[in-house]
Parts: C-alpha cells; structure tokens; sequence
C-alpha cells in the first residue's frame, strides 16, 4: 500500500512538471491561453513585406506596443496589406500622419514594424473618442493654416505612409549589375 502511495505521489510531480512546462512555453512564445487584453486594428499596406511573420512585433521607440496579426494581399491592387493589433491604450494617440516601416533587428535578424507616431491634437482625439471639443487650440490653428483636417488614427483605420522592407538579396543583386556595367 505504501508503494501505491508514492506512485501515485510520483505521477502527480510529473503531471506538475509537464504542466508548468506548457505554461512556461506559452510565455516564452508570448502567445497566453487567454487574450493578451484589449486591442484595437490598424491597416497599411506595403509594396514589399520581405519576411515579415504574423506575430511580429509593433514598436515605437524600441518598445514592442502590439504584434502583426495578419498578412493578406489586397484584391484590386496585389500588394500586401498588413494587420495590426495595437494595445487599446493607444487608440486615438496617433495622427493619421503617423509612419510605419518595417525594420529589421540585427544584419539578418527578425523583422517588425516600427512605427514613427505623430501625436494627434487634442481636439482630434476627443472627436476619435466622440466627445466634442472645444476648439482653440494650437494643433487646430496649424490645420487652418494649411487647409487639412488632422484626425486621430482609430479601429479599422489604415495607415498611408509607409516604407517598405529593405531586402539584402535585391540590393546586393542592384550593387552586382551597377558593377557589371562600368
């Protein structure tokens, strides 16, 4: 009986372990059992994605603020049209000037999306948000100056600037036939 005892004891500290495996793989992938929190979806398309994955990481300033959620193709223009998913703590933060481009960490390391925010007003993100604002300020006299309307970036919206993937293969194919011909 006491043999029993201890191999039952034995299975349980096995299940345990495989357990607290999983569970430590899972946070080492990053991708959790249950959702990472509330997010929300920008879109931007790109004349060349390289090897852009889904799951890649969304930075600003080195910090990673979302992942790439997916990759499709664009049905009328055949370019590639990236989805991401942003924390919703920077939902109507960013103007709709705001730039991504898609970088890569190291000489040949892993690319990700980083994105060059442009703060959008105040008066632009209370209309994001659907609140009415007052007007009057700084950012509102600079969209008179120059005939533009600034607007918050919100769920579903698309960034229009973008720059595309440098890809080492094509630039060292450019540098050969550029020799080729002197």
């Amino acid at each position: 009986m006491n043999t029993r005892k201890i191999e039952i004891l034995v299975g349980l500290f096995v299940a345990l372990g495989v357990i607290a495996f999983a569970v430590l793989a899972l946070k080492v992938a990053n991708s959790g059992i249950s959702g990472s929190g509330e997010s929300y979806v920008l879109n931007a398309k790109f004349e060349n994605i390289g090897s852009l994955k889904a799951r890649a990481p969304i930075k600003v300033g080195g910090v990673v603020i979302g992942r790439v959620e997916g990759i499709s193709i664009h049905p009328q223009e055949f370019v590639p049209v990236v989805n991401m998913k942003i924390d919703a703590n920077y939902e109507c933060q960013f103007s709709d000037t705001t730039s991504v481009s898609i970088l890569t960490s190291g000489i040949l390391g892993e690319q990700y999306l980083g994105i060059s925010p442009v703060i959008a007003s105040e008066s632009a993100r209370q209309s994001c948000l659907g609140n009415d604002s007052a007007g009057n300020s700084e950012a509102d006299e600079l969209d008179d100056l120059f005939g533009v309307e600034s607007k918050a970036l919100k769920n579903g919206d698309m960034i229009a600037d973008t720059k595309s993937a440098l890809v080492l293969e094509e630039l060292i194919g450019q540098f050969l036939f550029n020799q080729g011909g002197e």
